[in-house]
C-alpha cells in the first residue's frame, strides 16, 4: 500500500473510505471507527467518458467522517497502470490535497470478480443491482487494505527497538 504522494505510510486511526472507480458507477465503502471492518456505502453515479464526481465523493467522505481513503488502482496483467489507473492516482492525489488526509492506492485488478463470485456463492443475482456490485467490490478493496494497514502496523509494534532488545 503506498500513500499517493510518495510519503512515509502513517496510520490512520478512524474511519477510511475506499472508491472503487468504474466508467458508469463509483463503488463506495466504509470502515467502522477502529478502521477494522469494511462495510459497503453505497455507489455514486458517473456519466460515461465524463470525470470522476470529485465533489460528490468529497461530500459523501464528509458524511460518513472518512479520515483516510483507499482508491482501487486498476493495473494491467503486467501491473502496470491502464488509463483507469493514471485517473486514481490523480482521485487520489485530489482527495489527499483537498482533505488533508492520506490517500492510499491499491491494486483493484480482482475485486469485481471477487465480489461476483461471492455474490454467485450465495446463490444472488446481479441482475438489476450493479451498483452493489460496486460498492461490495470497494468493500473487498477497504477490507484487503485495513487488513494490510493491520498486519504493518502490527509488525512495528513487534519490531523490537534497541533500547528493548536486551541483546543488542
Amino acid at each position: 500500500m503506498t500513500d499517493s504522494a510518495g510519503a512515509p505510510r502513517t496510520f490512520v486511526r478512524g474511519r477510511w473510505m475506499a472508491i472503487d472507480l468504474g466508467d458508469r458507477r463509483v463503488g463506495v465503502a466504509i470502515s467502522d471507527p477502529t478502521g477494522t471492518i469494511a462495510s459497503p456505502a453505497g455507489f455514486i453515479e458517473r456519466r460515461p467518458g465524463k470525470r470522476p464526481p470529485l465533489m460528490a465523493l468529497l461530500a459523501r467522505a464528509e458524511e460518513l467522517e472518512a479520515l483516510a481513503f483507499v482508491v482501487g488502482l486498476a493495473l494491467d496483467g503486467n501491473g502496470d497502470d491502464t488509463p483507469r489507473a493514471l485517473e486514481a492516482r490523480r482521485m487520489a492525489e485530489e482527495l489527499r490535497t483537498r482533505t488533508g488526509h492520506p490517500a492510499y492506492l491499491v491494486d483493484e485488478r480482482f475485486t469485481t470478480a471477487q465480489a461476483l463470485r461471492a455474490i454467485a456463492e450465495m446463490e444472488g443475482s446481479t441482475r438489476g443491482r450493479k451498483g452493489d456490485v460496486d460498492a461490495l467490490a470497494a468493500t473487498m478493496l477497504l477490507q484487503h487494505a485495513l487488513r494490510s494497514h493491520e498486519l504493518q502496523e502490527a509488525a512495528l509494534t513487534a519490531t523490537p527497538t534497541p533500547e528493548a532488545d536486551p541483546g543488542a
